[in-house]
């Protein structure tokens, strides 16, 4: 395993935990803060689920994140929901018998204590951005919807435990209810992109996390954000395809890819027809981008290219979404200096050679592995003098 700090270039991390029973997301963000002298401040985090209404696809959905600022006013992460986070929480409530006949309530089934932890729904993330800019994180549930219903001139409907805001034909624009029992446990640690010190930055996040009993959840994985610039040319994003396609089995295998984590694929081989047709011809980038955007890549892959496919990407990463869950800094630097070192060398212009036939893709992984670390070591051994 490399050197706690072998990474050398900027990067972000996404890393899914769970909180024990009777904890959530808010009480590490507290505690990390705590640690800081800095503060927390509550956030709208916006994701997806399937509806369970017949006919419609998705819901667009804002759970409560926090905000984690240092003495300084600088973040240190932001900790969200992760809507994937499910095994765990149902084995919990299943041996605490939650929802059984006699069953008188427990911190499992019961909803987060926090009577402003909320969550708006929608069918159309337009509203659902409209309905949050008009609320804000920190509104108190009974005034939640009041702003978007001013825009439409509605009155905000409440239905039990639910308010609700339908335009004047009757149609739905968004509904809050409390957050589902054992959703305030889930956690994803969303860290800024750390330039140095990876290791220690992580454990100032994951030392408290460990302190306060959080655990790595049975579909847990670590993403990796690594700046996209560099890879936005034919030659670097063509070997990107190729590594992540002609050795997934190397990488899954040399990474400890977590076989229960979900949202992740195999990059779609018609992804590797335009490439390989369009590097060719001598496509330039534009025309490489176009050509990919006509495949409707989507993020939920073992890599996640999209940014590429924009000039004006909201957040300009490459996302790397196959590292296991893991609780530990060291673990996580040593895994992603693999994926570091992979990377760099896409950036070489001559095409990533494929795996020989009859070679497995994990042998063949590392020997590709062998060579793209001494062509770093060959990079920075200037710096190292």
């Amino acid at each position: 395993m490399p050197a706690p700090d072998a990474l050398t270039t900027r990067t972000g991390f996404e890393i899914e935990l769970l909180a024990p029973v009777g904890s959530s997301r808010r009480a590490l963000a507290e505690r990390i803060a705590d640690e800081h002298g800095g503060s927390v401040l509550r956030v709208f985090h916006v994701d997806s689920e399937p509806s369970l209404v017949p006919g419609m696809g998705q819901f667009w959905h804002l759970t409560p994140g926090y905000r984690i600022d240092d003495a300084t006013g600088t973040e240190l992460a932001t900790l969200v929901d992760d809507i994937t986070i499910v095994e765990d929480i149902r084995r919990d409530q299943l041996a605490a018998r939650c929802g059984e006949t006699g069953h008188q309530g427990c911190p499992l089934c019961r909803p987060d204590p926090d009577p402003d932890a909320f969550r708006i729904l929608s069918d159309d993330l337009r509203l659902l951005r409209l309905a949050g800019d008009t609320t804000g994180a920190q509104t108190r549930f009974e005034h939640v919807l009041d702003g978007i219903a001013r825009v439409f001139d509605v009155p905000v409907e409440t239905v039990g435990a639910v308010r609700r805001v339908r335009d004047r034909a009757g149609a739905s624009i968004a509904m809050a209810t409390a957050v589902a029992p054992g959703r305030e446990r889930p956690c994803e640690i969303v860290t800024p992109p750390i330039r140095s010190g990876h290791t220690e930055a992580l454990e100032a996040l994951l030392g408290p996390a460990r302190a306060l009993g959080f655990r790595v959840p049975v579909e847990a994985a670590v993403h990796l954000h690594l700046d996209a610039g560099p890879f936005r040319s034919v030659p670097a994003f063509a070997n990107v395809v190729r590594l992540f396609t002609g050795y997934r089995s190397g990488m899954h295998a040399a990474l400890g890819t977590n076989p229960h984590c979900v949202r992740t694929g195999a990059l779609p081989e018609a992804l590797t027809t335009v490439v390989d047709t369009e590097s060719r011809s001598g496509a330039d980038w534009p025309r490489l981008q176009e050509a990919v955007r006509t495949l409707g890549l989507t993020k939920y892959l073992d890599v996640n290219l999209t940014a590429l496919l924009t000039d004006t990407p909201p957040r300009d990463t490459i996302e790397v979404r196959i590292l296991p869950g893991m609780l530990d800094g060291a673990d996580i630097t040593g895994r992603a200096a693999i994926v570091e070192a992979l990377l760099e060398r896409c950036l070489d212009p001559t095409p990533l050679p494929q795996p020989p036939r009859g070679v497995p893709s994990e042998e063949a992984l590392l020997v590709l592995l062998a060579d793209a670390r001494a062509r770093q070591l060959q990079r920075i051994r200037p710096a190292l003098a």
